[in-house]
């Protein structure tokens, strides 16, 4: 119904007469009334955009299927209000006169005058006849209510009888031009998948939806919830710009509705025409996925007969299902292993985003002198192999600028091509060299494949995190793309990468003496780290972290461990018994804690 239009009053003697009747009829009643009253405003809005001026012969014909299907719906409803207003009837009296309509065609005519007198009040600023009707409509339709309470009357007291019901359309007047959908600013990403039976579409859209926090969809219920919402009996006589549009509002209504997802699936696009008409509407937006196999590999994985799967083939291809692979945006070969479709989906749900780094030498991250030369001369080696070495950074305390001799390792991450890698290794053996002992080195090595498939470790994608934050890199090639890497997808990650870590200190703390001081304690300060993650707190430093973690909820007692300083310091002197103490008690308090948390 067109936007503030007025609701429908009854005449007081109906709803007096309504209020009586038992809840389950007045309930349902009420609801007949108002969708009768709505799908009358409907029908005034789309008779008149059926005679705009600017409408092609195809949204003419649109138009007119939607009033057919729009009366269609208002007869019925007609009927169904006729079923409960008939109970009020004195059916003692077959010898009463018979009126000439039932009082849901009243109720009908009412409703209908309703939207004539706003439309008219709306014209009346500009339409001098219509400022004249305004008054004499009002009158109008005190009367009809004042008929309609007189009926009622007389039903209900066996004065009257009511016919068999019968309907009459009605049409609107007043040019309005159409208007053309248009996405919402908050319907970010969609991809559509295409393709002929058992292809793929469904497994796809549901990786994506568990990895990426897709909202997938059905195109059939969206279909289904637009013509329920528009009235409309069959969206699929529809002309395909129509259905893509209704398709459009539907996404648009729960983008709008639900502001943080900021990707949707649709599934299945078996009709080329109409994916089209969504392409144009939507633009880059929507990206059409299609994916290919052969009719042997599909017919294999469905586990049916061939004849199966050629059936269903014929319906689809008889829409025009294998006329979308000329549309898509990406066209996937799904005939190999899951691994390579999966890292497909992923570039294509999550593409890499060309990032902004930092870059610092080595002697401006607080190492020592040897150490910082070591790694000059390691970056130097790295950045002489040319594009095959992406990217070559130290994370933790070197990033931090918190390094501390004799305690902090080097954690280097090295992205390069496989076919480099193999020269990478020799540049860190190398650098192990230089370093003679001084730190221990630990590579991470990575492909700008895996990195775009996101097939990432929960560390590996928080010194991602922290390296778009603006931790420096040693070497970065030009134009390098990175998987981006929100607060959210690390708080899900903390909560896949806390059980590790737990089952590892409860080991660590079995074995507890001077040894595993250092390993105890880093795990100790990673837990915590991984924790306030899940409350979405954002410390860096283990001294901040730890007294982070003693505010959580039954922590408050607090983590009292030495500052990293001293323990570091121990470490280094040899004196680890001074502070094994204190550290595996707090270790204790947090498995204690933990394990009631999780008991609860």
């Amino acid at each position: 119904m067109t936007q503030n239009s007025p609701p429908l009053v009854l005449p007081l003697s109906l709803s007096r007469t309504v209020a009586a009747l038992p809840d389950k009829d007045r309930i349902r009643l009420d609801d007949i009334i108002t969708r009768l009253h709505t799908v009358n405003g409907r029908l005034w809005d789309t008779e008149d955009r059926v005679r705009g001026a600017l409408l092609s012969a195809a949204q003419v014909a649109d138009c007119k299927r939607e009033i057919d299907q729009l009366n269609a719906e208002r007869n019925l409803l007609a009927e169904r209000a006729d079923e409960v207003l008939g109970s009020l009837a004195d059916a003692g009296r077959a010898d009463a006169p018979l009126h000439t309509e039932t009082l849901a065609s009243v109720v009908d005519r009412l409703s209908v005058l309703t939207l004539r007198i706003w439309h008219s009040e709306r014209a009346a600023a500009r339409d001098e006849l219509a400022r004249r009707r305004v008054p004499a409509l009002h009158c109008q339709r005190e009367e009809l209510c004042a008929a309609l309470d007189a009926l009622v009357s007389d039903v209900v007291g066996g004065h009257r009888r009511l016919p068999v019901p019968a309907r009459f359309k009605l049409y609107g007047r007043d040019d309005a031009a159409p208007t053309e959908i248009k996405p919402s600013r908050r319907l970010r990403r969609v991809l559509a998948f295409g393709g002929l039976s058992e292809c793929g579409k469904s497994t796809s859209a549901e990786f994506v939806q568990r990895t990426c926090g897709a909202q997938r969809f059905k195109i059939g219920f969206l279909l289904r919830q637009a013509a329920h919402r528009e009235g409309l009996a069959d969206p699929y006589a529809l002309s395909p710009r129509r259905q893509a549009e209704l398709l459009l509002g539907e996404l648009n209504r729960f983008a709008d509705a639900h502001v943080d997802t900021e990707l949707f699936t649709i599934e299945s696009v078996h009709d080329d025409a109409w994916i089209a008409e969504l392409k144009r509407l939507m633009g880059d937006a929507l990206q059409i996925v299609y994916l290919d196999a052969s009719f042997a590999v599909r017919v294999e994985r469905s586990g049916t007969p061939a004849q199966a799967v050629a059936a269903k083939d014929e319906i689809k291809m008889s829409r025009g299902a294998h006329h979308v692979a000329t549309l898509a945006d990406h066209v996937i070969d799904n005939t190999g292993s899951i691994a390579a479709l999966r890292a497909r989906l992923r570039r294509i749900a999550a593409p890499p985003a060309s990032t902004s780094l930092r870059a610092a030498t080595p002697y401006g991250l607080g190492l020592p002198a040897a150490i910082a030369s070591a790694t000059a001369d390691f970056t130097d080696a790295v950045r002489a192999y040319g594009p095959g070495v992406r990217l070559a950074a130290l994370s933790g305390s070197p990033g931090e600028g918190s390094w501390i001799a004799g305690w902090s390792d080097l954690d280097l991450l090295v992205i390069a091509e496989h076919e480099a890698i193999g020269r990478v290794r020799e540049a860190l053996e190398q650098y192990r060299t230089a370093l003679g002992g001084a730190a221990s080195l630990g590579p991470t090595l990575i492909t700008p494949g895996e990195l775009t498939a996101l097939r990432l470790t929960p560390r590996l994608a928080f010194v991602l995190h922290q390296l778009q934050q603006g931790s420096p890199v040693l070497h970065a090639a030009p134009g390098l793309e990175l998987p981006t890497i929100s607060r959210g997808e690390l708080a899900f990650a903390a909560v896949r990468e806390l059980p590790q870590v737990i089952l590892t200190m409860r080991r660590l703390r079995a074995d507890a003496g001077p040894t595993t001081l250092r390993q105890l304690y880093k795990h100790l300060v990673l837990a915590c780290r991984l924790l306030l993650r899940e409350h979405n707190q954002w410390e860096s430093g283990p001294d901040r972290i730890l007294a982070a973690a003693s505010r959580i909820p039954g922590l408050t007692a607090g983590l009292s461990v030495p500052s990293l300083a001293e323990i570091s310091s121990a470490w280094r002197d040899g004196e680890a018994e001074l502070v094994l103490k204190p550290v595996t008690l707090a270790v204790d308090q947090l498995l204690t804690w933990y394990a009631a948390q999780l008991a609860a």
